[in-house]
């Protein structure tokens, strides 16, 4: 039968890397730590990472414990240091979600006022061309939306590829001078 050793026993054997005291130490306080770091933490998986990783720290730092000084004090502060650190993770990731979210928002608000303002311009440029001479308008509308060549537009409606190069010239200036003179471009 096992005699129960004391923390202070065990620390010192830590100190000399036995894995046999780590083990006790582990297997005396990881339950009542686990049921400490639960409370703030509230799942499962947070308070086994948690005291995981804090078996971990005391294994790396075991050469600097001090067996005279109280285990599990020592123990507990640790936990609830990283309990703190996690929060304050928690925190700052939180807050960088929500920044990320207003700036996205933001970005999306003004791509959706830029997609607007883009739509009331070719808006008032529509209404532009209707201004312009049946015959011009719809040599231009045969150039910029149907995508046809000036030789094209100038075969199918019977005149020179100089006349309809004018055309659209002519066409493309009287919509420049109405934006401008709407102050839009």
């Amino acid at each position: 039968m096992d005699v129960i050793t004391s923390d202070t026993e065990l620390v010192s054997r830590l100190k000399k890397d036995d894995a046999g005291a780590f083990d006790m130490l582990y297997s005396r306080y990881s339950v009542n730590l686990y049921r400490f770091a639960f409370k703030y933490l509230k799942t499962k998986e947070d308070a086994e990472e948690l005291v995981q990783a804090v078996f971990i720290k005391i294994w790396e730092i075991r050469r600097s414990l001090r067996p005279e000084s109280s285990f599990k004090s020592f123990l507990y502060t640790i936990v609830y240091n990283e309990i703190c650190n996690l929060f304050r993770k928690r925190k700052h990731n939180e807050e960088f979600a929500k920044e990320t979210i207003y700036m996205n928002s933001k970005f999306l608000n003004q791509e959706i006022e830029e997609r607007i303002d883009f739509k009331l311009l070719l808006g008032k440029v529509d209404k532009i061309i209707e201004k312009l001479p049946e015959r011009q308008r719809m040599i231009f509308l045969k150039s910029r939306a149907e995508g046809k060549s000036t030789k094209e537009i100038a075969e199918e409606v019977g005149l020179s590829p100089g006349t309809v190069d004018n055309y659209i010239s002519e066409s493309i200036r009287f919509i420049k001078t109405k934006l401008k003179s709407e102050s839009i471009f």
